[in-house]
């Protein structure tokens, strides 16, 4: 399976720009010590472009993406912060 992504460029003045696929579909949660990731087709789409857009090398170190249950992440969910190092 070949799948092709629009990775939006990263510029200074517009930071980081989210793409969304669809319907996505995204929750965080921890049981029994563990943390998951449930998230439909859509959602993980939307992931991976999110985790390609920060692995830019014009996007500097630091940076981070920051979800939460009120940014796009399902209602009762942890918050999730992916910084790039």
């Amino acid at each position: 399976m070949k799948v092709i992504l629009d990775i939006p460029s990263y510029s200074e003045n517009s930071g980081i720009v989210f793409k969304w696929e669809g319907d996505f579909q995204i929750k965080v949660v921890s049981e029994d010590g563990d943390v998951y990731i449930k998230a439909n087709a859509d959602g993980l789409t939307s992931l991976a472009n999110h985790l390609l857009n920060l692995a830019q090398t014009s996007v500097p170190i630091g940076t981070h993406i920051h979800l939460d249950e009120y940014n796009s992440l399902e209602e009762d969910s942890l918050d999730l912060i992916i910084e790039k190092i």
